[in-house]
Order: structure tokens, then C-alpha cells, then sequence
């Protein structure tokens, strides 16, 4: 568990929970307690208490069930003291909670199937309860993006230009969206590392002299986007509930509020712009494997036509062949050319030029030439 002191000077890290509930809430800024979602569980009733001293309320045990809910799809909260939000991740790492240390991941993560790329993809929840000075996140035992944004806070610290607040967020609520923001960003960095395994099977789908059999790791893959576009609807929708209810926030009455009202409601479109990439790019990828996946069929019927069609030809040339093989096999006593010394050079000579002008017909219709690759 990590507390933070964020106020405009910069940012200081607290200790544990006990020096907070006994503190108080700070005259400026606001605080931030990121704990791990076992954590939370564990140390449930002193986030509580400390809630209770630093905010004057309590989470809803409704709230505190969604929170610790590791299968929970993306939803937005409300009441009338803070608001929840629950964003599910699209981050690189999928490692389960030590159950005997709790907020620190399992050393060696069992094994998963399906796509070597897609299965990296962790999509666990992440809670936000967010109230006027203070901001309670719920992560993953293995959520980078914590530690990650932390160490960004605290390096932005150290800068100048943090001095005037520039680099740092304003408000809880800013800095749920900054989070958000982070996680979002984490998906856009696997785009090319999963577009390119893709790219990899399609290659191989549209290759005729491949024999793909890899069906089952293709199956998975379209399943695992399938879910992905689901988890991305509900993370868009998600975010339009939270820009419907800031709509309805009070108007500032100072200038310096007023513009961070107005930032927040740019961050938040912000943030929606960038899902609708994600949205935008999954369902992209799933056309595509479709669309490999029918013009490998394509392909494959293109290929069993140019098979038989060559089939077909053969067979028509040595059909003439056979018939007059069959005439002359006949148990007649009496057959032209039967008995005459140059007869089987002439019968030989006659099938080879029929022979020959059907495979040139053949050939410039098409029937037996080689198509391109």
C-alpha cells in the first residue's frame, strides 16, 4: 500500500494509514492511497477508518463488494459523497495475488492457452473511489501502472517545472483520469506487437504452398478479441457515465476552479478519444482475421479448381487415345492397318498428334497452364 500527499508544492509519501486517520486531512491538496485489491480486503477496516477521519464518510459495503470483485466489468457510481469507478486494464502481465503476502503477485504464474501475444493481455479491474480531497485506487497484485505513474509523480516532483503544478494533477478526479489514461496507453503500446503476429498468421493463411493447421491458436485468438471489444464497450461506456455525471457538477465560483472544471472535462473526452482507438483497432484486427480466414478458403477452392480443371484436361486428351487403343484391341479378323507391317507406326503416330493438338488447345485456353502464385 502506497499514500500520497499531493498538493501543488509537489508530492510526499506518507507512511501507513494509522499517522493519516490520527493526522488528518492536510490543509492543501488532496491524498492518494493505492493499495493492492488483497490489501484492500485484508486492511479493510483501517481504509475505512481513515476514510472516515480524512473524508467524514465511509464506502458503501455495495461498493466495497464491486471493489474487491476481480471479474467486475467496467461501471460507473455515484452517491452523494464520492463516486466509483471501475475500469478493467488492458495491460501486458496477468500474475494471480499471494494469498499468504497480501498485495505482492505469485513468483511463477500458472501457465494460460491461446495466443502467445493475446494471452499476455491482462484485463483485471482497477477501482477508483473518488471524493473531494481524497482518491482511493484498488489495483491487481502485479498492476504496474501504479508503481509506474508513482514513480512519474514523484520524478515530476523533482523538476521546475512541477513548482507551478504544471506536470502534477489537480484533483483527484484528474488524477483518476491521468490513470485511466495510463492504461489506455498501455494497449496502444501492444499494438504492434500484436498487429504483427497477426499480420504473421494472414501471411500464412493466404500462401497456397503453406498448410496452416494452427486452427485452434486462431480460434482462441478471435474469441480473446471478441472479449476485448466487449471489455472496450464497456470501458466507453463506462467513461460516458462519468462525463454525463460531471455535467451535472456545480458551476466553480472562482476562475482558478472554473478552469479546472474545464480541464477535466477535456481530459475526460481526452481519454474517450483514446478508447475509441483501442475500440477502433480490435475490431479492425478481428476483421481482418475473418477476412484472412475467408480468402484462405478462397484460396484453397481457387486451388481444388486449377487441380481439377488440369485433371479434366488430362483426361480429355487421353481419352481419343484410349478409344482407339480400344479399336484396335478389338477381336475382329478384319481391321484396317491390322495386318500391315507400318500400321502400329501409323496408329502410334495418329494418337500422338491428336495427343498434341489437344494439349495445345488446352494451352491457350488455359486449361493446363501454370497460374501465378
Amino acid at each position: 500500500m502506497r499514500i500520497f500527499h499531493i498538493r501543488n508544492q509537489g508530492v510526499t509519501e506518507g507512511t501507513s494509514l494509522e499517522d493519516w486517520t490520527q493526522g488528518g486531512l492536510p490543509a492543501d491538496g488532496y491524498v492518494w492511497i493505492a493499495c493492492g485489491r488483497r490489501e484492500f480486503e485484508v486492511h479493510q477496516l483501517q481504509v475505512q477508518a481513515t476514510l472516515q477521519a480524512l473524508c467524514g464518510t465511509q464506502l458503501l459495503d455495495l461498493h466495497i463488494s464491486d471493489l474487491l470483485n476481480n471479474q467486475l466489468p467496467s461501471h460507473y457510481d455515484y452517491t452523494s459523497q464520492y463516486d466509483v469507478l471501475v475500469f478493467r486494464r488492458l495491460a501486458a502481465g496477468s500474475t494471480p495475488t499471494d494469498l499468504k503476502n497480501p498485495g505482492q503477485p505469485l513468483p511463477h504464474a500458472p501457465p494460460t492457452g491461446g495466443p502467445p501475444i493475446l494471452r499476455r493481455i491482462d484485463t483485471s479491474p482497477v477501482g477508483f473511489a473518488v471524493f473531494d480531497r481524497v482518491i482511493l485506487t484498488v489495483h491487481p497484485a502485479d498492476c504496474a501502472v501504479r508503481d509506474a505513474y508513482a514513480a512519474k509523480i514523484l520524478q515530476a516532483t523533482a523538476s521546475e517545472a512541477a513548482a507551478a503544478g504544471a506536470r502534477l494533477p489537480t484533483s483527484p478526479a484528474d488524477l483518476m483520469l491521468r490513470v485511466i489514461n495510463h492504461m489506455v496507453d498501455g494497449y496502444l503500446a501492444l499494438r504492434r506487437e500484436l498487429t504483427h503476429q497477426l499480420d504473421h498468421w494472414q501471411t500464412e493463411l493466404l500462401n497456397p504452398r503453406t498448410r496452416f493447421n494452427n486452427w485452434s491458436t486462431l480460434l482462441d485468438a478471435r474469441l480473446a478479441l471478441h472479449h476485448l471489444d466487449e471489455i472496450c464497450e464497456e470501458q466507453r461506456s463506462a467513461l460516458q457515465d462519468w462525463i454525463e455525471a460531471l455535467k451535472t457538477w456545480p458551476e466553480p465560483d472562482t476562475p482558478g476552479l472554473a478552469r479546472d472544471y474545464e480541464l477535466l472535462q477535456v481530459r475526460s473526452r481526452d481519454v474517450l478519444e483514446h478508447i475509441e482507438r483501442v475500440v477502433h483497432h480490435v475490431r479492425r484486427l478481428e476483421q481482418s482475421i475473418e477476412t484472412a480466414v475467408q480468402m484462405h478458403f478462397n484460396v484453397q477452392g481457387n486451388r481444388t479448381n486449377d487441380i481439377m480443371r488440369t485433371l479434366t484436361a488430362l483426361t480429355a486428351i487421353f481419352l481419343p487415345l484410349n478409344l482407339i487403343a480400344g479399336i484396335f484391341g478389338m477381336n475382329f479378323e478384319f481391321i484396317p492397318l491390322l495386318h500391315i507391317h507400318s500400321g502400329f507406326w501409323w496408329a502410334l503416330g495418329a494418337m500422338s498428334l491428336i495427343a498434341a493438338v489437344m494439349a495445345i488447345l488446352f494451352w491457350r485456353k488455359r486449361y493446363i497452364s501454370r497460374t501465378g502464385r
